[in-house]
């Protein structure tokens, strides 16, 4: 007997379904690992984003960060420091949405929620919610942008996905 966890191949049974058709039709494995329009798009991990079509983009043109509330945290910026030097990424755009959840309530509610009604304490886990989506985002870019490690001439910009509109609203910092 092992202990090593099992495939849940039944839970996952029209994942694989899907990625044998997917397979079946698939071209591209040649392509580079380098961001071939030169940008990194952060997001939220809400998936009313489709960051690539958003944007216009194709597979392989941009690279992808997704977090909960597209915030830019100590893992984003190491991986921007990542994509900048060794994946040909030039610039950045940071791109929360409307109707987020990380928007709609504090840190403590999300954990006070999740103690309720699954008995489970994350208090020592910060969510980094937000309660001025704007004003986050400013100060996520200030963030990118003094980050000592990145490029100084990284382009960097911000813009507010609307879920509902599926526009874009730029923030002029």
């Amino acid at each position: 007997m092992t202990d090593e966890p099992r495939f849940p191949a039944e839970a996952m049974a029209d994942v694989l379904a899907a990625n044998r058709d997917y397979a079946e039709l698939f071209r591209g494995g040649d392509q580079s690992g380098v961001a071939a329009k030169g940008l990194a798009l952060i997001t939220c991990m809400d998936s009313r984003v489709d960051p690539l079509s958003i944007t216009g983009m194709d597979r392989g043109d941009a690279k992808i960060l997704r977090n909960a509330g597209a915030r830019v945290t100590a893992d984003v910026l190491r991986t921007l420091v990542l994509a900048t030097y060794l994946l040909g990424v030039r610039r950045v755009l940071v791109m929360p949405h409307t109707d987020c959840r990380m928007s709609k309530a504090t840190d403590e509610e999300v954990h006070e929620t999740i103690m309720k009604e699954f008995g489970v304490d994350t208090r020592s886990l910060e969510f980094s919610t937000v309660q001025d989506q704007r004003q986050a985002l400013a100060e996520d870019l200030v963030r990118i942008r003094s980050y000592p490690y990145l490029p100084r001439d990284l382009v960097v910009a911000g813009a507010v996905y609307d879920v509902h509109t599926g526009r874009l609203s730029p923030l002029e910092a």
